[in-house]
């Protein structure tokens, strides 16, 4: 019998405790060997749980208790977490967890660990919750140089971009519900603003190309300036608004890695992933494109991934998983400035429409109007070929500057 923790009993935690609980057997089977729970670390008291003589608030009982094989860490965040799994990790246990926060700040730092200590940390649920995208990648692709990894990685923007397409819905109120169903935090920041996106493109772009890529190296933006006006004229174009994480291999070894919403073609694989669903494309020289789609958070869903690593990890006590990548710089992410890409921008003027048209042909690429109905007759609105993003913030200055007001720029997307 093989001995576990869980190290924090909120959502996911009570979900991986549910799990291991639920499905004893059938687990077993899987595992060759029985595991069984022997600590749930959490500050608070659960006195009417079944497991209430398993409860700790002193991390030392885990660390410490040799017993103890692998540790589930699901607590979320940083701090204590980063802690608790260095010195799980430094006493020989093997640690899996879904917080994809401390994977994508301090994870080249906890697999080298790892290494060292003959152990494995394995972070399967850290991306896409209970879709498979961490194992695929290192194991089923590993034949494949992978050219590129795009995706729907937040179901919160998602739903609320659903609802904007959809049903005509206002950023404002499409958020109001998705906080009401339980789909946003009552701070919402992460999500809309496009962080919990970026530290997912993170961890898949450092599995990919063996080097880490932090966050704070990488371009994110949001949907919160997304508005209904822009939803229409996207379709009137052809396509739809999709926040994506994106990450791109260069012919000159720099990787082109973002988080922005972007115009998606209706006819892309991306297009019609819908309310709180997930879809991340993997583009292989061999396999071509592979989309994985489901459902990327909630409870049970991601507490399935976890339980699928700390059986992988039962399986492995005496052996290492090949997941590992090296420390970065920075230096291998290409300057934001310096990509290219063609861009939708739509501009306010009193100026009549060919003036302001006249103006916008000086200044971008191959411009073309673009029009919905019942647009203002101030409202006009255009696409442009690939342009790198300080030309296009030099013209748009350039357009501010004749006064004709800048509303909105998206990234137009190639899927």
């Amino acid at each position: 019998m093989i001995k576990v923790a869980v190290m924090g009993h909120g959502v996911v935690g009570s979900g991986v405790v549910e799990v291991l609980s639920q499905h004893v057997e059938s687990i077993a089977k899987r595992a060759k060997e029985e595991i069984s729970i022997k600590y749930i670390l959490d500050i608070r008291d659960f006195p009417d749980s079944p497991f209430a003589d398993r409860f700790t608030k002193n991390f030392e009982d885990i660390v410490n208790d040799d017993e103890v094989k692998v540790v589930a860490e699901v607590m979320g965040g940083v701090d204590p977490a980063y802690d608790f799994t260095k010195r799980c990790l430094l006493k020989g246990k093997s640690v899996v967890t879904s917080n994809k926060e401390l994977v994508a700040t301090k994870g080249a730092e906890l697999l080298e660990i790892a290494r060292e200590n003959n152990a494995n940390y394995l972070f399967e649920a850290s991306v896409g919750g209970g879709i498979p995208i961490i194992r695929p990648i290192s194991q089923c692709l590993a034949a494949n140089d992978v050219i590129e990894i795009a995706g729907i990685l937040n179901g919160t923007t998602n739903f609320i971009l659903t609802k904007m397409i959809r049903e005509n819905m206002s950023f404002s109120d499409a958020l109001s519900m998705a906080q009401k169903l339980g789909y946003a935090e009552k701070d919402p920041t992460a999500d809309v603003e496009g962080h919990d996106a970026c530290r997912k493109i993170c961890i898949l772009a450092s599995l990919a190309y063996g080097k880490h890529v932090y966050p704070q190296y990488v371009h994110a933006s949001g949907i919160s300036n997304i508005a209904l006006e822009d939803v229409a004229y996207a379709a009137s174009w052809g396509g739809v608004i999709k926040l994506i994480g994106q990450v791109k291999k260069l012919d000159d070894g720099t990787l082109d890695i973002t988080v922005e919403p972007m115009l998606i073609e209706k006819n892309s694989q991306l297009a019609n992933v819908d309310d709180v669903f997930n879809g991340i494309l993997v583009r292989g020289d061999s396999t071509g494109d592979v989309v994985f789609y489901g459902k990327g958070a909630g409870k049970l869903p991601t507490a399935s991934a976890v339980v699928a690593d700390i059986i992988d990890c039962v399986k492995h006590l005496k052996a290492r998983k090949y997941l590992y990548w090296t420390d970065g710089d920075g230096s291998i992410v290409k300057p934001y400035e310096q990509t290219v890409y063609p861009i939708y921008i739509r501009v306010g003027s009193t100026l009549d429409k060919q003036q302001v048209f006249d103006k916008v042909t000086s200044l971008f690429r191959n411009a073309r109007s673009i029009v919905r109905t019942n647009a203002p007759e101030n409202e006009f609105a255009f696409v442009t070929d690939d342009m790198t993003v300080s030309e296009q913030m030099n013209a748009l200055a350039a357009l501010e500057n004749d006064g004709i007001k800048v509303l909105s720029k998206i990234r137009i997307s190639d899927l």
